[in-house]
């Protein structure tokens, strides 16, 4: 079923975080009902939603997915069409310092708001129940490393190597069980690395962008040639609303931005743009900063995402190329530096985490 038009009352979870910020935006821009419901842990900043804050279409609940009978309360009041899942622990080097949270949130949490959506689906009317979806936002992670050639799909087989990657591939099969033991109308997306506005700044791109700005270093990991796949989060936000427009229930769709880069190539390129944007008055090359560190433990070598399933099945490509993308971001942070500085109120400083 094509549903273009037909979602516009949004369950929105973790939207208070950097990929659920920008979808909860465009939404509401997009004249939906959304509500949105985050925890408001370290990652969740109230904000990035400071422009819609007070519009009648928006709401906006701290609340845990953990909570089933908040979640089922929630889902009654508001009779979504769809719920659209971003909630999760998401960051590599937290995982690797305590893990624990991670299967909380991720495992736990998303179990739990399952079987609230799942209790929810069941109480609708044939017409409402045909309509609902569940889409799961997930990530490339859960597929392992690469060598030097080759590209994940929708079939390659689940090799997580992290403890984060672990617990979102737990996720994903708990949605994949919902879907074929109850019936309930799921999507899933697996995304490679995300950029962009409104990024938590202990990610490489932004922590790279505030750490030059300081004049620190620059950490890189090992010899910094660890490949990621680089998608910008508009071109995310888009994926997602055709997915969830015309994906078919039960299937996953893989999103990628088809922008392979060394992680030493994105940092050099930060540099050389902000050099040209905002020179250090000394005049020495931002690229002087850099500092090779010892390797994140179980490091991936590569990502890369075949993202021709949902090009050929939806009609979806990206719009930004990463280089215009990568210019984009570096100038959305020279102008929102207020944003920055009250994200880092003291619970994390640009440091190295999961050493």
């Amino acid at each position: 079923m094509d549903s273009t038009a037909a979602h516009t009352r949004l369950l929105v979870t973790g939207g208070a975080g950097f990929i659920g910020g920008n979808f909860v935006l465009r939404a509401v821009a997009a004249s939906r009902r959304v509500l949105n419901v985050d925890k408001l842990t370290y990652a969740g900043n109230p904000d990035t939603l400071a422009s819609i804050a007070g519009q009648r279409q928006y709401r906006f609940v701290q609340g845990d997915i953990g909570d089933r009978a908040l979640m089922l309360t929630l889902l009654r009041e508001e009779q979504p069409t769809a719920v659209i899942n971003f909630a999760a622990e998401s960051h590599v080097d937290r995982s690797i310092d305590g893990p624990a949270a991670f299967i909380e949130t991720n495992v736990v949490g998303t179990l739990s708001l399952l079987e609230a959506c799942r209790d929810y689906w069941l109480s609708l009317a044939p017409e409402a129940r045909a309509q609902f979806r569940f889409l799961h936002v997930s990530t490339d992670e859960v597929y392992g490393s690469l060598g030097d050639s080759g590209k994940f799909t929708e079939t390659t087989p689940y090799a997580p190597n992290s403890p984060y990657s672990a617990s979102k591939a737990a996720s994903d099969h708990l949605v994949r069980a919902f879907h074929h033991t109850y019936g309930l109308p799921v999507l899933t997306t697996n995304c490679s690395n995300n950029y962009g506005p409104f990024q938590f700044p202990e990610k490489l791109i932004p922590l790279t962008i505030n750490r030059a700005l300081a004049g620190d270093s620059l950490p890189v990991y090992g010899d910094g040639s660890n490949v990621r796949d680089w998608l910008h989060v508009g071109d995310h936000c888009e994926a997602i609303e055709r997915v969830l427009e015309a994906g078919t229930p039960g299937e996953t769709y893989n999103v990628g931005g088809d922008s392979e880069r060394r992680n030493i190539d994105v940092v050099r390129a930060i540099c050389a743009v902000l050099d040209e944007l905002t020179p250090r008055t000394d005049g020495i090359a931002r690229e002087s900063q850099i500092e090779f560190v010892r390797d994140r433990p179980g490091h991936d070598k590569r990502y890369a995402i075949d993202a021709s399933k949902i090009q050929h099945e939806l009609g979806w490509r990206p719009a930004h190329t990463f280089e215009q993308g990568l210019r984009d971001t570096v100038k959305w942070y020279l102008d929102n530096g207020e944003w920055t500085k009250r994200v880092l109120d003291g619970s994390y400083r640009m440091e190295r985490l999961g050493a």
